[in-house]
C-alpha cells in the first residue's frame, strides 16, 4: 500500500488524522518513541506497543555505523531485523551533524564523521543518507540536512539553511524511481529567523515531499521561540501533507505543537527520564529517587492505563533505582510511554469532539492538582 495521509478533523489549528503505510496506520497527532539503533532503549517491543506506539523512529547514522545498512537489507530490512511490523520513520542524521561536532566537518558534498564507534571516518552525503533509509527499507525518510544549535549568528543560520535545502534536492532525486510504497519529508530549517525559516520552507514545498518536518528547534532556544517559530512555520506548510516537530518534547510543548497544527512528534525524554528516576503523570512529574518514597504504599496512578504504574508501590520503584536495579528504569520508561501516548490520544479524541482547547486546559490543571501527590 502506498503512503498517504488525510485530515479527519480539525479544531482550530489543530489536526486529527491518519498515516497509511505499507506496514500499517499510525494516527495522528503521534507520539513516535525513539529507538535509535533499532531498539527502544531498555523496553521490550511488546511494552512499546501495548504502550499505543503505532510508529518508531530509528537513527541512520548510528545505523549505518553498526550493524551496517547493508547488513540490515540482507536481514530482511529494519522490519523483519527488529521484529516490528509496524510503520518506522528513520532520521537522516542530520542532528548527529551538530551533536557530534567535535567529529565531523560539514562541506557541499555532505558530512565527514569520525565514528564515535571506532574512530573511522565515514562520509555521509544525502545521496548516501537516502541510500541508507531505502536499504534499511523504513516506511518514511529524512532528507540529509545540518542543524545548528541556538543561539546563533544569523549568518550561519543563513548558510546552514541554504546548504540544508540544495542537500534537500539532492535526496529527492536520489528517493525518486527508489521506493515507490515508501515516504521522503523534507525539514524546514533557519533558526529562530522567520524570514529563513518561510524561504527554507517554500523551497521545500517548490522541491515537492511526502511530508514537512520543522527541524532546528529544542537546541537551546526558549518554548516561546520554539512555539512561536512552529506556529508560523506550520501555517505555510501545506495543509494536505503531515507536519512533523522533530526532537519535542515534554508533554506541554506537545500539547502546545499540536495546537498550532503539528502532527507527528519523536523525542528521548520519556525514556531518558525514566532510566533517570523521573515518571510523568497525570498529576505532573514525579521524582521517584526522593527519599519520601520510601515508605510510600501508593502506587504511582491508580487509575493509569499502565499496569506497572498502577500495580508497583512507589516504595518499591524508589528501592529500585537506590539499589542501582535495571528494571526501576524499564519500569519508569515503560510508564512514561504510557502517558505520551495516552497524551496523543486523548488530545486525537478532544479534536475530534472539537474541544481541544478545553482537553489542554483540564491536562495542564490536573499537572498542577498536587493535593495526593509530593514529587
Amino acid at each position: 500500500m502506498p503512503f498517504s495521509f488525510r485530515v479527519i478533523s480539525t479544531d482550530g489549528t489543530a489536526r486529527a488524522g491518519e498515516i497509511t503505510t505499507a506496514h500499517g496506520v499510525a494516527h495522528t497527532p503521534a507520539f513516535m518513541p525513539v529507538g535509535t539503533q533499532a531498539a527502544v532503549k531498555g523496553v521490550h517491543h511488546d511494552d512499546v506497543r501495548a504502550a499505543g506506539a503505532e510508529i518508531l523512529l530509528a537513527n541512520t547514522y548510528h545505523l549505518m555505523l553498526r550493524p551496517g545498512a547493508e547488513r540490515v537489507a540482507a536481514l530482511g530490512g529494519l522490519h523483519a531485523f527488529m521484529r516490528w511490523p509496524h510503520p518506522i520513520l528513520t532520521d537522516s542524521g542530520g542532528f548527529q551533524v551538530m551533536s557530534l561536532s567535535a567529529l565531523r566537518k560539514v562541506t557541499e558534498e555532505g558530512v565527514t564523521f569520525r565514528s564515535h564507534i571506532d574512530g573511522a571516518m565515514v562520509a555521509l552525503s544525502p545521496e548516501r543518507a537516502t541510500q541508507v533509509q531505502i536499504l534499511l527499507g523504513s516506511d518514511i525518510a529524512m532528507q540529509l540536512d545540518e542543524c545548528v544549535r541556538l543561539p546563533a549568528d544569523r549568518a550561519e543560520i543563513e548558510r546552514a539553511t541554504k546548504l540544508s535545502l540544495r542537500w534537500a534536492e539532492r535526496c529527492k532525486r536520489a528517493f525518486e524511481n527508489a521506493a515507490p510504497d515508501r515516504a521522503l519529508f523534507g525539514i524546514v530549517q533557519g533558526g529562530d529567523d522567520q524570514k529563513l525559516r518561510e524561504e527554507s520552507a517554500r523551497g521545500l514545498i517548490g522541491i515537492g515531499f511526502d511530508g514537512y518536518a520543522i527541524g532546528g528547534l529544542a537546541v537551546g532556544e526558549s518554548q516561546q521561540v520554539m512555539l512561536d517559530v512552529v506556529e508560523k512555520t506550520a501555517a505555510i506548510l501545506p495543509a494536505e501533507r503531515p507536519h512533523y516537530l522533530m526532537g519535542v518534547g515534554t508533554p506541554d510543548d506537545l500539547l502546545e505543537a499540536i495546537r498550532r497544527g503539528i502532527d507527528m512528534f519523536d523525542c528521548v525524554l520519556p525514556t531518558r527520564n525514566g532510566r533517570h528516576g523521573l515518571a510523568f503523570t497525570r498529576f505532573g512529574p514525579i521524582n521517584i529517587k526522593n527519599a519520601h518514597h520510601a515508605d510510600d504504599e501508593r502506587p504511582l496512578d491508580a487509575e493509569s492505563r499502565c499496569p506497572a504504574a498502577r500495580e508497583f508501590s512507589r516504595a518499591y520503584l524508589h528501592h529500585l533505582f537506590r539499589s542501582g536495579e535495571a528494571l526501576g528504569g524499564t519500569l519508569l520508561s515503560v510508564i512514561n510511554l504510557y502517558y505520551y501516548q495516552d497524551l496523543v490520544a486523548g488530545a486525537r479524541a478532544a479534536i475530534v469532539a472539537g474541544r481541544f482547547a478545553d482537553f489542554a486546559a483540564q491536562t495542564k490543571e490536573q499537572w498542577l492538582t498536587r493535593a495526593d501527590i509530593d514529587a
